[in-house]
């Protein structure tokens, strides 16, 4: 019977001992992020849409998916303004243009378009000023040449594939800090 309850007094402490290890100085998180205790809030101002031919959802979309997907990521509270974690920008490129060029009876012709999209942002930590940065981040993606332009922005799935790649690397840029 001792040594049962030696052996489980063990097991208890090297469990203990593991997640001490393990918290370490308590920034590290399993979530992927790298924020600092001290961190609680963020806001996330309205990302505008500056780009001449970007569909009018855009910009309410962007705004609201980058929100979403902080607040689903970090245990962070979103608030209107003045966060500890503050983010501003706008979409400053909607670019719809031939990718794939090859040539058919001679004549060159796209074999795909591209749509690339490209955002803005001022990030501002207030807690640690020399992670603040301002960047472009883009994302793009692909369509079959015979789709034209109003056909790519009625399709909203397409668009939001390519603005969670954006939303993604602001996300490992600001807080995961890859």
């Amino acid at each position: 019977m001792k040594l049962i309850e030696l052996r489980f007094q063990f097991r208890v402490a090297l469990l203990f001992c593991s997640m001490l290890a393990l918290s370490g100085c308590g920034v590290y998180s399993f979530g992927g992020t790298n924020i600092d205790p001290a961190v609680r809030t963020f806001s996330i101002q309205t990302i505008p849409n500056n780009a001449p031919t970007g569909p009018a959802f855009l910009t309410q979309r962007f705004t609201e998916d980058l929100k979403d997907y902080f607040q689903r990521n970090t245990k962070l509270t979103l608030v209107p303004r003045d966060g500890d974690l503050q983010f501003d920008g706008s979409i400053i490129a909607y670019d719809y243009a031939p990718a794939a060029i090859q040539k058919v009876d001679g004549i060159d012709q796209a074999g795909s378009s591209r749509l690339t999209i490209q955002v803005k942002i001022r990030f501002t930590n207030t807690k640690d000023d020399k992670q603040s940065f301002e960047q472009v981040f883009q994302s793009f993606g692909d369509f079959a040449a015979t789709q034209d332009i109003a056909t790519v922005n009625n399709d909203q799935t397409a668009i939001r594939r390519i603005t969670t790649g954006i939303i993604t690397d602001i996300f490992n840029k600001s807080v995961a800090n890859w």
